[in-house]
């Protein structure tokens, strides 16, 4: 199992539309490309210099193959949606994890 977590800081002054963007509309994308099994959304809680709140989206996988197909196939245009509605306001990095057991 492989977990794309996608870490995003959000502006306080977009935030209730960013969250609502991505609850109703931007995971349901992510999860309907067909590559996803699941998601789950979880607040960081730490506070950042920056300012803002931090939230971590984890998708799961089946492969590293698959999530490189995303990448190809999807990721651009989701991504692109993102950028156009909350520029600067919302500032992502991600990270492929590898699950190695769980108990």
């Amino acid at each position: 199992m492989i977990l794309y977590n996608v870490t995003i800081n959000i502006h306080e002054s977009v935030h209730d539309q960013w969250m609502q963007w991505m609850q109703e509309k931007h995971i349901n994308d992510v999860l309907a490309t067909g590559k996803f099994s699941s998601a789950r959304m979880v607040k960081v809680l730490v506070e950042e210099e920056m300012g803002g709140t931090t939230y971590s989206i984890q998708y799961f996988t089946d492969s590293k193959e698959t999530l490189q197909r995303y990448y190809e196939e999807d990721a651009p245009r989701l991504r692109e949606e993102g950028q156009r509605l909350f520029g600067d306001k919302m500032l992502a990095f991600r990270t492929e994890l590898e699950l190695i057991s769980e108990h």
